[in-house]
């Protein structure tokens, strides 16, 4: 199994203890109506691998979400690589998918669920709290020889109603104005390398945004999942107490790694939706 405790296997009616979930409680629970799963694979060098990897395999009844078509809205001047998505659009999305108020969603990935996070957290800012994450993802799933196959779902018909949660997100305004304040403190959630500044193979400018720790999103897994809450934990314990915390990343999507570790142990924080390059975009 993982490195979480066999208390998540229990009926989806009764909400897990937190939102990760293993492939075992997956495999369990894979014909339950009450369940939609969303497959988020993708990568940023090749934006079609993902979808092409869908449509080669996935797992039953899954269907797929692409980062830059469905989990952002298109590029403009500022606000970032990955803006969010038009949210009506999103939403209908989501009903086409069979999306109701109660039902559990689970997203899964194959790069350490940084795409999966963005899901996850989408779908919460969108005010629908039964929202989980496959720990381990795609490559879980398969270990254990679970059934995959590449039909695609038909559409559906939901009845989500978006609660949007606005203020759960910053703008550059709002990072200006709390760089020099002792109750706000900014997360750069970007690999070490990217955050010094000594190497930047995507935006234009290198470095962090001023008075930014440095929390990079990869080390919220290991080479089994996510780490356990208590470690989690012991990773915010500096910054816990701070009334305002927000996160960036590149372009908002890792950021949601650390949103999601932070949420496991009870913290609240924001996200700069345009983060580092939005940033950039007016230096």
């Amino acid at each position: 199994m993982d490195n979480l405790d066999r208390s998540q296997l229990q009926s989806p009616v009764n909400p897990p203890v937190n939102p990760i979930v293993s492939a075992d409680w997956l495999r369990l629970h894979l014909d339950d109506p009450k369940i939609v799963i969303l497959d988020c694979r993708f990568s940023l060098m090749e934006p079609d691998a993902g979808i092409h990897q869908y449509e080669t395999s996935h797992i039953p009844g899954a269907y797929y979400l692409h980062l830059n078509q469905d989990l952002a809205s298109p590029v403009q001047a500022h606000g970032g690589r990955h803006p969010l998505p038009d949210l009506e659009v999103f939403s209908a999305k989501l009903r086409q998918m069979g999306i109701n108020d109660d039902t559990w969603v689970v997203c899964y990935d194959s790069a350490r669920l940084s795409y999966a996070s963005r899901a996850w957290w989408l779908l919460r800012y969108l005010g629908h709290d039964r929202t989980l994450l496959l720990n381990g993802g795609w490559q879980a799933w398969t270990a254990m020889h679970y059934p995959t196959n590449k039909e695609q779902p038909k559409r559906r018909s939901g009845h989500f109603t978006p609660q949007i949660q606005a203020h759960w997100t910053v703008d550059i305004h709002q990072v200006k104005a709390g760089i020099d304040r002792p109750d706000t403190v900014l997360v750069d959630s970007r690999e070490t390398v990217r955050y010094r500044g000594d190497r930047e193979p995507i935006d234009p400018v290198a470095g962090h945004i001023p008075g930014a720790l440095s929390y990079p999103w990869q080390q919220v897994t290991d080479e089994r999942g996510f780490i356990t809450v208590e470690r989690q934990a012991d990773r915010w314990t500096a910054i816990k107490d701070t009334p305002e915390i927000i996160v960036y990343c590149g372009s908002g999507v890792t950021a949601c790694v650390n949103l999601l570790s932070l949420s496991l142990v009870g913290i609240e924080a924001k996200l700069y939706v345009g983060s580092w390059s939005d940033w950039c975009s007016y230096l």
